[in-house]
């Protein structure tokens, strides 16, 4: 349905999560290095359960080369604190791509201030910084289920 991208996650148990959510809606995972995780790792699968096997994945080693493959559209959608354009006023179509920054620095300025109009943040309450990575993904995720549910593509 979506295609999940993580540039330079850090933490296993979140891609786990998040490659768990991307199963349950029937999206794609892609990853972008550098990362330290294994993805054979005992912390990530467990976090992903006995879904990981079913999950569309896709491992780049660096951003130039997921770019090679996956030009940057107008149907690319980056997620930030540093933006004011709520997600829920996004149009969220099936293909699109919806990307997260690391867990510890988010996503670089360069692709923000390069991308501004395809910005987009969760609405927290003031004064806190963020969500927890898969947490964030799995509320866009499920916007985007909202936004194109058919109940016979979740059959």
């Amino acid at each position: 349905m979506f295609n999940v991208v993580l540039l330079s996650p850090k933490i296993p148990q979140n891609t786990g999560s998040i490659g768990r959510s991307c199963v349950c809606t029937g999206s794609a995972l892609h990853v972008i290095g550098p990362t330290p995780i294994d993805f054979g790792e005992k912390r990530l699968r467990r976090a992903g359960m006995d879904y990981w096997q079913a999950l569309a994945f896709s491992f780049y080693p660096d951003l130039e080369q997921f770019l090679a493959q996956h030009p940057i559209t107008d149907r690319h959608l980056f997620l930030t604190t540093r933006s004011d354009r709520i997600y829920f006023e996004a149009s969220i179509e099936p293909g699109d791509f919806l990307w997260f920054g690391s867990e510890d620095s988010g996503l670089p300025d360069a692709l923000l201030q390069r991308y501004g109009d395809q910005t987009r943040t969760l609405p927290m309450k003031a004064g806190f910084r963020s969500l927890n990575l898969a947490s964030a993904a799995t509320a866009v995720l499920y916007e985007g289920v909202r936004q194109n549910y058919s109940a016979a593509r979740f059959r």
